[in-house]
């Protein structure tokens, strides 16, 4: 499955792993016809040695806001996050919801995040994003970001 996110920055094309990861991928897919990441900011952007991502999902746009259930984690098995990787946001085992992240620059994480898929299209729009920096405001590191990225639509296709 394929997933574009329409930002106001442009479009972030995303191949999504199914086979890996379907809980996840069903949940992205189910959040987006529904339209919930629509109209949402991205509320986090690290740019940290080991750490570069943009976070997204939140419609509060807090950190902790979510569709109101949660589910395990899948893939997590010896996970790595290379520049290109989109994978859960989490508050500890099995508290997937709708935050996920967009790996902009190779990251070094411990296999806790859901990997769910990977960028095809859009890493020089996060690359610019990044070099922008945050406003430090996220206690877990980084903050929001100085060049805003909302979500505009998010759409999906078979392949």
């Amino acid at each position: 499955m394929r997933a574009t996110l329409k930002t106001n920055r442009g479009d972030i094309a995303l191949a999504l792993d199914a086979e890996h990861a379907p809980c996840t991928v069903n949940s992205f897919a189910f959040l987006a016809k529904k339209n919930y990441f629509d109209k949402t900011a991205c509320h986090r952007l690290s740019v940290a040695t080991g750490l570069k991502m943009l976070q997204c999902g939140d419609p509060t746009g807090t950190g902790s806001g979510g569709p109101g259930y949660q589910f395990a984690d899948e893939n997590t098995e010896g996970a790595t996050y290379p520049k290109g990787t989109v994978a859960m946001a989490n508050a500890g085992p099995g508290t997937n919801g709708s935050q996920f992240f967009l790996v902009f620059g190779d990251s070094r994480l411990p296999p806790d995040y859901t990997v769910f898929g990977n960028i095809t299209h859009g890493i020089d729009l996060l690359e610019k994003v990044g070099k922008g920096g945050d406003d430090g405001s996220s206690p877990a590191g980084g903050g929001k970001p100085k060049m805003k990225v909302e979500i505009e639509d998010t759409t999906l296709a078979d392949r």
